[in-house]
């Protein structure tokens, strides 16, 4: 089967995705130095690109890279997803990636936006549902505030112990891994949001608490609040996870999964798990 990913550079042009296009010297390959984000490709289109490339923004303020040429991003965007679109269609997952460039030309920052189809991975998810554990991610919901040098609610290439956890959880059987702090407080999944139902209420934690804004998230919230479904943002605790309407994974390439299983327990039917998979696809729609 062809390779179907499209590869295109912030000059508008488009690269042999089967071809090297990184030095071995590039520090978002030797440090993981520079910020990316995932974006859904639909027909052509990709949703929610505005709310991505301003968030690629703030982690390369964060970084400290070069503001970025919003111009140039966008062209390169859309013409990617257009390009994946006559050549696969369907869905796609686009990657916006940002570097500080090579190691040995300082100051000229490394940028292209790559699509490819969906992994399994995510379909999977979203048609069956995923198992959980909690893992402790070893630190207080307030060190982002303490510490702003750690980067935290930056999407930065440093995803080792991201991926680290993802691994552990497959050792243990599960599918994904939902972090907690040193507190007890939930955060987040390694790759997704989390929210939960307390009757028809949706729930997500505080990003104040060291989470990744999730732009799903807010699309599902908006979509929420113009169909007069309920939304709040409040510290969660892993007791809630256990007692509550509905789990889920929220994010931009596996839109949602439903939590089924948590720590080797099954949870309860989630009645609101198909309101809200209608509200985030009229959340990622909405091109408002």
């Amino acid at each position: 089967m062809a390779d179907a990913s499209v590869v295109v550079t912030l000059d508008g042009s488009t690269q042999d995705s089967g071809s090297p296009l990184l030095y071995a010297d590039d520090l978002g390959v030797v440090r993981g130095d520079g910020c990316f984000e995932t974006v859904l490709v639909r027909d052509g289109r990709p949703l929610k690109g505005r709310a991505h490339l301003d968030r690629l923004a703030r982690s390369a303020e964060a970084l400290g890279l070069p503001a970025l040429n919003d111009s140039a991003w966008w062209a390169a965007m859309e013409r990617a997803a257009m390009l994946f679109g006559e050549s696969a269609g369907g869905e796609g997952a686009l990657r916006l990636v940002y570097t500080r460039g090579r190691e040995s030309a300082p100051g000229t920052p490394t940028a292209y936006v790559a699509v490819s189809p969906l992994p399994e991975r995510a379909l999977a998810a979203r048609r069956d549902g995923i198992s959980a554990i909690t893992l402790n991610r070893g630190y207080s919901a307030d060190l982002a505030k303490a510490a702003p040098w750690l980067l935290m609610g930056a999407k930065t290439l440093s995803y080792a112990v991201n991926m680290a956890a993802v691994r552990y959880a497959a050792e243990q059987g599960a599918d994904d891994v939902i972090f907690t702090s040193s507190e007890g407080r939930v955060l987040e999944a390694p790759r997704a949001t989390v929210v939960i139902a307390r009757g028809r209420t949706l729930v997500t934690p505080p990003d104040e608490q060291g989470i990744l804004p999730g732009t799903t998230v807010r699309a599902l919230f908006e979509a929420a609040e113009d169909k007069g479904v309920a939304t709040a943002i409040e510290p969660l605790f892993p007791a809630d996870l256990a007692m509550n309407d509905g789990v889920w994974l929220v994010s931009s390439i596996t839109l949602c999964a439903r939590v089924h299983t948590l720590n080797g327990r099954a949870l309860p039917d989630a009645p609101m798990d198909s309101t809200v998979r209608d509200l985030i696809d009229a959340g990622i729609e909405n091109t408002a």
